[in-house]
């Protein structure tokens, strides 16, 4: 005899059977509205009963065993295709994979997850509500998008997981599968800007897509709009405003990463931080609202989305980043932790604040400082390369931005050195 709670489980469990069919069934009631009476091949009921009957099918394997389910199975399916070849009037097979997925995941909620289930038929339903929307989206796909989308793909699951986790010198400095993660973040970068254009425009999709891409990367960020300033495919000063806004998005993913692994230095580094976040705020804002010259795009159409000749040269010359701070720091030792940040902070400020907050016995005051340091060093060589890469313009749009955030935080640290001083290590 069913006890209590095994009894309100049932029907909790046919309950969320009935529900994903009458869903499915809403989305497909609503695409044939218009149809007559009687002209309807599967609709709401239709789908509502495929849930019910998966359901109690699945309801009765621990009594009728897993022949019974297959067969029922087996009939169902069998008896849904027949009628749909028999009644649709279309070519699409739409209708039919959703009655028998609306039937499998009434059998899945019988014993399975509930949560998962309903996801599983909120997507169904979306996919089957946004068919004009997908079938527009992908009318407007071009070869090269997908070839860039498919490459990417490659290189993170099929290339990265057999590339070594560990050098391959003798002074172990060149980690092949952190150069190559660092190359697919750089492609992904490039290509998520380029889909941001597409879809936003060139002003608010340049925006945008550096702010998501700086999440990551923004020396990656910069290079790629540095480049894109430098062949005119955008407005020097709008690349420059998403330049700064990269930079912004960096330097906070600094401090929560610092102040989340030593609460003890959260002061001191978010003073200054915040200091120059609002002056690379306020540079992106005034750069954005100004005129661009021409059109921003400059009338020249986008490139492809993944430039793999670029890539491949920045993964050559990070590195060569990596060997001279390494070399620097050999040289030099821990004794020389400044010169080490500021080294170090060209390539990677996250690696240098996650080592710093992290060693036990340094001052506040001193990791804080490092910290910094390596901050405006790898300020200092986005700035660089924007300058190198980007044209006179963005170059120096991008370094005022720059600079100024520099001596805002300068400045902010200064005044709160002279005023508090912490003096206990990181515990």
């Amino acid at each position: 005899m069913m006890m209590n709670g095994d009894l309100i489980d049932g029907l909790q469990r046919l309950s969320l059977a009935l529900a994903i069919g009458f869903l499915v069934g809403v989305e497909r009631g609503w695409k044939q509205r218009e149809e007559a009476e009687g002209e309807r091949v599967a609709g709401l009921r239709t789908f509502a009963l495929c849930g019910l009957l998966g359901g109690v099918s699945g309801l009765c394997l621990p009594v009728a065993g897993p022949l019974f389910l297959a067969a029922a199975t087996l009939a169902f399916a069998g008896a849904f295709v027949a009628f749909q070849l028999r009644h649709a009037d279309d070519n699409s097979a739409t209708s039919t994979i959703a009655g028998l997925l609306v039937y499998a995941l009434g059998v899945y909620s019988a014993f399975g997850d509930l949560s998962l289930a309903a996801a599983a038929a909120v997507a169904v339903t979306s996919i089957l509500a946004f068919k004009q929307t997908l079938h527009q989206w992908l009318a407007a796909l071009t070869w090269k998008e997908i070839r860039s989308a498919l490459l990417i793909l490659a290189a993170t699951f099929i290339a990265l997981p057999v590339l070594p986790d560990q050098a391959i010198d003798p002074w172990g400095v060149l980690n092949l599968r952190f150069l190559w993660l660092l190359t697919v973040i750089l492609a992904s970068v490039s290509f998520g800007g380029y889909i941001a254009l597409r879809t936003l425009g060139p002003r608010s999709g340049l925006l945008v897509g550096a702010m998501v891409g700086a999440i990551v990367s923004s020396t990656a960020v910069t290079l790629e709009l540095a480049r894109g300033a430098a062949r005119r495919e955008t407005a020097a000063e709008v690349a420059a405003a998403a330049a700064s806004l990269a930079m912004a998005v960096s330097l906070v993913r600094i401090g929560a990463i610092g102040s989340a692994l030593a609460p003890e230095i959260a002061v001191l580094i978010w003073a200054p931080l915040g200091s120059a976040i609002m002056t690379c705020l306020l540079f992106a804002g005034m750069l954005a609202r100004r005129p661009a010259p021409a059109a921003d795009g400059g009338g020249r159409p986008l490139r492809s989305p993944l430039d793999i000749p670029g890539v491949v040269r920045f993964a050559a010359l990070l590195a060569g980043l990596i060997a001279i701070a390494e070399a620097v720091r050999f040289w030099l030792g821990e004794a020389g932790l400044n010169v080490f940040a500021a080294t170090a902070g060209l390539f990677d400020v996250d690696a240098v604040t996650l080592a710093l907050a992290g060693m036990d016995g340094l001052p506040t005051l001193a990791a804080v400082q490092a910290i910094l340091i390596a901050t405006a060093a790898n300020t200092l060589f986005k700035a660089a390369l924007g300058l190198g890469l980007g044209g006179r313009t963005f170059g120096v749009w991008f370094g005022m931005a720059g600079m100024a955030g520099l001596a805002a935080g300068a400045v902010c640290f200064w005044m709160m050195t002279t005023v508090f001083v912490p003096q206990p290590a990181l515990p």
